[in-house]
């Protein structure tokens, strides 16, 4: 069995919870408070462990953190420029060690040049802008935009118009570009084609961490669709929904909460079905994403209460709406005079909105670090989730065959929770306990399947017990240790844990244990 309870906020923060502190030790809760005396259930001897927070490590977690923007040209200085970032009072840093996630905003005629010919495996730029992200222990993500206005280039492959798609001309400054309509057949026939090769190669979540499944319109974002039927609103992006989901089964997918979602317009007064349209998508499993966090008229009352609407229950993925290089943000409404200013926009935003994932932009990623190293540390510390097990208790001797009660309370440090209710996830992160031999290997593994870490929230901490099964354990000496295990991978430790304490295999140690 397992229980669980919430403390107020009040409680949390006589616990030592509150978020700021370097290294915060947050000692022993209700139902584990049986081990201070050294004796348990029915007066047997227990181990105790309470763990010490970390607030500064980054722990690269999915769906999670920062995420470093690519350019698709890749240039060859790309990596170097965010390799040496001067931060006033620190030195030398490397943007990469800050993020966990790798994201490419690209053109479906890169990865698709010519038809059945992908860019993964044959433009040399492409694999290498790969290769080095996850060298440097990022996961990937991506958003395929086919909408060439405002582009430099066709962004979809000269293969589908030559096959007979309906499309439209645009011009950007000298150039004229093509453009589909979404609801041609030829187009959704060699798009579909695409997207399950795409699904075929990247529905893998141990190298991308999400993908965004809409990428329509201009610059993706959802908004400024011309078809050539009005009436193809709804069905397109039925469409598009359907198609994703069917080839990313174990990748998230994210769309934009854009107001005008699949219209015409590009900025308004929300449309009166926008709100219904993307339900469909989030009701599908879809996460949340927005590119205007900071902005403020672009990001404004109905934006905010549709991010609440599913607050806990989807991750949002946030964007910096300002391109501060070339737009004029002292025109923002909030006034602001600096870069920096907008750097505190958009992290205000983001805490608002308890969002999971914030950018580090092409352009905009240096001024996080020159400009407001603090909000870079402060994100690592606050945003997303961050999870530790603040107090573990659990026998430290044991019957072989028979069963070991296990008590165990987690905080979260961070302003949003672990998404383990996202369709693709299938709720398989969970808390576990392991029995460890000397060499640190994990000899059995107890899964608390009761105990869900989606419901843990910030100051809030959640105590749970269960009884561990010992029907096939060997008698020994071990230790007990306590992780989030992944139980989709062998249940394998999944989540790393924002504990000060070293971990063994991923497992953070609690003490010995005699099965006898």
């Amino acid at each position: 069995m397992s229980s669980s309870g919430r403390f107020s906020r009040r409680s949390a923060l006589g616990l030592g919870l509150a978020v700021g502190a370097s290294a915060l030790t947050v000692p022993v809760t209700s139902a584990t408070a049986r081990a201070a005396a050294g004796r348990g259930h029915h007066g047997a001897a227990v181990v105790a462990k309470s763990f010490t927070a970390d607030t500064s490590t980054v722990l690269r977690n999915p769906l999670n953190g920062f995420v470093l923007y690519g350019d698709t040209t890749f240039p060859d200085d790309f990596w170097s420029v965010r390799d040496a970032i001067g931060v006033p009072g620190v030195g030398d840093v490397r943007a990469s060690d800050y993020a966990s996630t790798f994201y490419l905003r690209i053109a479906w005629s890169l990865l698709e040049p010519e038809e059945g010919v992908y860019g993964w495996n044959t433009n040399d730029r492409l694999k290498a802008a790969l290769a080095t992200a996850r060298e440097r222990g990022l996961k990937l993500a991506f958003r395929v935009v086919v909408d060439s206005r405002d582009k430099a280039y066709n962004f979809t492959p000269d293969f589908v118009r030559e096959a007979g798609a309906a499309g439209y001309e645009s011009q950007s400054g000298s150039k004229t570009l093509w453009s589909p309509y979404p609801d041609d057949p030829v187009f959704q026939e060699k798009f579909g084609a695409f997207v399950r090769a795409f699904g075929a190669e990247f529905d893998d979540p141990e190298r991308v961490d999400f993908v965004d499944g809409y990428g329509l319109g201009k610059w993706g974002e959802g908004h400024s669709l011309k078809y050539l039927d009005a009436a193809s609103r709804e069905p397109v992006l039925r469409w598009v929904v359907d198609l994703y989901a069917d080839a990313f089964r174990r990748v998230p997918l994210a769309i934009n909460y854009h107001r005008l979602i699949g219209t015409p317009s590009d900025w308004g007064a929300p449309d009166p079905d926008s709100e219904r349209l993307l339900d469909i998508a989030v009701d599908k499993g879809f996460s949340l994403r927005h590119d205007a966090f900071g902005m403020t008229t672009y990001y404004g009352d109905w934006e905010r209460a549709y991010a609440a609407k599913w607050r806990y229950r989807r991750p949002i993925l946030m964007e910096g709406g300002w391109v501060t290089t070339q737009h004029s943000y002292q025109d923002d409404p909030r006034g602001y005079q600096s870069v920096g200013d907008v750097r505190q926009g958009e992290f205000d935003d983001s805490a608002e909105g308890h969002v999971s994932a914030l950018d580090f932009r092409v352009g905009e990623t240096v001024s996080w670090f020159t400009e407001s190293f603090g909000l870079v540390k402060r994100t690592v510390a606050e945003a997303g989730y961050r999870l530790l097990p603040t107090a573990v208790a659990a026998p430290a001797t044991a019957t072989a065959g028979g069963s070991a009660r296990i008590d165990h309370t987690w905080a979260n440090l961070g302003w949003a929770n672990l998404p383990n209710d996202v369709p693709q996830w299938k709720h398989k992160y969970r808390p576990a306990v392991a029995l460890l031999t000397a060499d640190g290997r994990a000899a059995h593994v107890f899964v608390d399947t009761a105990a869900d870490p989606g419901g843990w929230l910030k100051d809030a901490p959640a105590e749970h017990t269960f009884q561990a099964s010992l029907a096939s354990v060997a008698k020994g000496a071990y230790r007990w240790g306590i992780a989030l295990v992944d139980t989709s991978r062998g249940n394998t430790p999944g989540i790393r844990l924002a504990a000060r304490e070293e971990t063994v295999g991923g497992w953070l140690a609690v003490g010995g244990v005699t099965v006898g």
